[in-house]
């Protein structure tokens, strides 16, 4: 199994989050998207989309984290990170959802560079598009929490696929600055996600290509 992928990027934070609950084993395979190494060279004839993060398992090849997670969640069921129940299963991927397609593909790499090469707007300019971005979503994840009965993580009282998603938007946020204040059940989850080794394993830190 091999894991394509950039130590900063969200998405493939959730992946590894996901191959290290599972304990499962992968080598790690560097792809600096911030120099463009997705866009050319033999990553790009690797990837369709020429996006990270990318999995090859069992001559297969798999992109988008999400559809990645659920792929590993079918292949390595335990521990499981979507419930066993109909109900409980959609609303761990809505929780999933709200940060993956509502806030992450407007704060991308890719939206971030259009925004100050193509529309010229400048740094401070950027960094409020992304906060702002950052704070509605959250606002909006944190209502959905309150939706549910108290729990020690996003949806009951082990990790999901919610928890893979939540724990590398905070870790982005925090890079900008971003204002997580008000929001008790998202940051209680996150720090209880923090507390497992699985979680500080994945982190970027921790990353065979990270960088200060």
């Amino acid at each position: 199994m091999k894991l394509h992928n950039y130590f900063r990027s969200s998405s493939s934070f959730r992946v590894r989050i996901a191959l290290s609950l599972k304990g499962l084993d992968y080598e790690y395979v560097p792809v600096h998207i911030a120099r463009g190494d997705h866009r050319t060279g033999p990553y790009a004839a690797l990837s369709a989309d020429k996006l990270v993060p990318m999995l090859e398992d069992e001559g297969e090849r798999f992109s988008q984290s999400m559809a990645i997670i659920e792929y590993l969640d079918e292949t390595h069921p335990e521990p499981p990170l979507l419930p066993s129940d109909p109900v409980g299963r959609a609303h761990v991927r809505a929780l999933a959802q709200s940060i993956a397609c509502e806030i992450h593909p407007l704060n991308n790499l890719r939206v971030l560079k259009y925004l100050v090469k193509d529309l010229k707007l400048d740094d401070a300019a950027k960094t409020a598009w992304y906060r702002h971005w950052v704070r509605d979503g959250m606002e909006a994840f944190e209502r959905q929490l309150a939706l549910y009965p108290g729990s020690t993580f996003c949806y009951g009282n082990t990790p999901t696929l919610a928890d893979c998603c939540l724990v590398p938007q905070v870790f982005n946020g925090r890079r900008f600055d971003c204002d997580f204040s008000g929001l008790p059940r998202s940051m209680a989850a996150f720090e209880a996600c923090m507390a497992l080794d699985a979680f500080q394993r994945a982190q970027p830190s921790q990353a065979p290509d990270a960088e200060a």
